[in-house]
């Protein structure tokens, strides 16, 4: 498997991992029988994480679907595996300031992936 492909693992545990700490941590306040009980959230931490969560399941589909598409059309191995490695470092950062509370520098970061997933996705033509 490539580093690329591994990146895509990555991404999902991202989003994953942004929100599994807080079920435990709150265990006296979380009802695993209401998972996704809006009260939950309703603490500003609790709130920012689980909108940094619904952002990565937003981001994946279009990552993944970019990392495949470029393998599929041969583009320069090492060139996709430093984009998709910079993808996954600015979404941990996108996660990290998002749950600081820090909305400018957030917005910020998350332009930047996107970037980053759009020149994953032209790889092919320049190749």
């Amino acid at each position: 498997m490539t580093i690329a492909e591994w990146c895509i693992l990555a991404a999902v545990l991202l989003y994953l991992l942004t929100i599994a700490p807080f079920k435990p941590l709150g265990y006296r306040e979380f009802d695993n029988q209401k998972p996704r009980d809006p009260e939950f959230y309703k603490t500003p931490l609790r709130s920012r994480a689980l909108g940094a969560h619904l952002n990565g399941i937003e981001t994946f589909p279009f990552f993944a679907f970019a990392v495949l598409l470029a393998e599929f059309r041969h583009v320069p191995q090492p060139r996709l595996d430093m984009l998709a490695v910079a993808f996954v470092m600015l979404r941990l950062c996108f996660v990290l300031v998002y749950l600081k509370g820090w909305g400018w520098t957030r917005t910020v970061v998350w332009n930047l992936g996107f970037a980053v997933n759009v020149w994953i996705f032209l790889l092919p033509l320049w190749h």
